[in-house]
């Protein structure tokens, strides 16, 4: 790791933050506030944590500027107005810090007819197919796959063991973390007279649109025909599977686990919590959120909407329902003692 070390004027110049307390007091390290230590930097943004700043031992915190202390306060604060944000951009400004391995490790494989870009790292184990174009300053982690006529473009991160199979296509700024899989075989099967299950082939590809990122063991499987496609701003969690021909529109977040079975059209901005499912062939609208472990087997056509439930439907029907399903059991003996006293 990179050892950092910043005082309180530094960092505040750098959010554009406000200093409360001793604009020399020196930070080397980023913590949690409950376990910090002098040195320690941490931040305040969730109510929830509130009562930590006042014991907490780090020499700076962020906080929002509407905290008003009802204590006293020993660490020194930088206001600013998002704590949260504010913790993202020092993040950020830390890891570009941090030394990028350079050049072409050995072993590897890189096949003759393959372009390189300016300022690429390949890994060791690492194989990259004919025919594949790689843009400038990506860094590819030991033991990826990279197969023929893949393009990935500029500032791209793929960690090790990914394997990117043949003519898939990854825009900028991309991060695809370990064990993930992009352009496997999408589960095209159809049964033939005999009953037996017999492959379609897959003969389409994946797209991936810039500033994405992707968990780790990630699968997203190429499209029968046409594209599977991720659009400008995804972000994906770990356990993902995107299945053949999904579309998923931009700025679209989704938590870990998720399922979305072919040919789903997820729309812009949407939110999906953990382990959710989505049917084959519907469509979501933008800016649709839904909530861990739900099942979405219908259209989405109002956008904004949020539901949750299997199947789902929409979260404040569902709250009203959740009164009822958990006291079923009683609503049942007090029916069941009602026909009696009517028998």
């Amino acid at each position: 790791m990179v050892e950092i070390e910043f005082n309180a004027r530094q960092i505040a110049d750098i959010l554009n933050g406000t200093i409360e307390g001793d604009e020399n007091a020196v930070v080397t390290r980023f913590s949690k506030i409950e376990e910090a230590e002098p040195g320690s930097l941490c931040f305040l943004a969730n109510p929830k944590y509130t009562h930590y700043i006042y014991t907490t031992k780090a020499s700076i915190v962020l906080v929002n500027d509407d905290f008003v202390p009802q204590k006293p306060v020993k660490s020194t604060l930088i206001r600013v107005p998002d704590a949260y944000k504010s913790i993202a951009i020092l993040l950020d400004f830390y890891n570009k810090l941090t030394e990028k391995p350079k050049g072409k490790e050995k072993p590897c494989f890189v096949h003759k007819r393959a372009v390189l870009g300016n300022d690429v790292y390949i890994g060791a184990f690492t194989y990259i197919g004919k025919d594949a174009k790689i843009g400038n300053n990506v860094l590819i982690y030991p033991q990826c796959y990279i197969g023929e006529n893949v393009k990935i473009g500029d500032n791209n991160i793929i960690y090790p063991n990914v394997t990117i199979y043949h003519n898939s296509v990854i825009g900028n700024n991309c991060t695809i973390h370990s064990g993930t899989v992009i352009g496997a075989d999408g589960f095209g099967f159809a049964p033939n007279e005999g009953q037996e299950f017999v492959k379609i082939a897959q003969i389409g590809n994946v797209v991936i649109e810039d500033n994405v990122e992707i968990g780790a063991l990630v699968t997203i499987d190429r499209a029968t025909m046409g594209s599977t496609t991720i659009r400008k701003g995804v972000k994906l969690d770990n356990h993902i599977h995107i299945a053949h021909n999904v579309e998923i529109g931009k700025n679209t977040v989704i938590a870990a686990q998720t399922g979305i079975a072919g040919t789903a059209k997820i729309g812009e901005n949407c939110m999906f919590g953990g382990q959710v499912g989505i049917s084959p062939h519907i469509t979501i609208a933008n800016g649709t959120k839904i909530s861990a472990q739900s099942g979405v087997s219908n259209n989405v056509t109002k956008e904004n909407s949020i539901l949750m439930g299997a199947p789902a439907f929409d979260i404040r029907a569902y709250h009203r329902s959740y009164v009822h399903f958990k006291n079923l059991d009683d609503i049942v003996k007090r029916l069941e003692k009602l026909e009696k006293l009517i028998g």
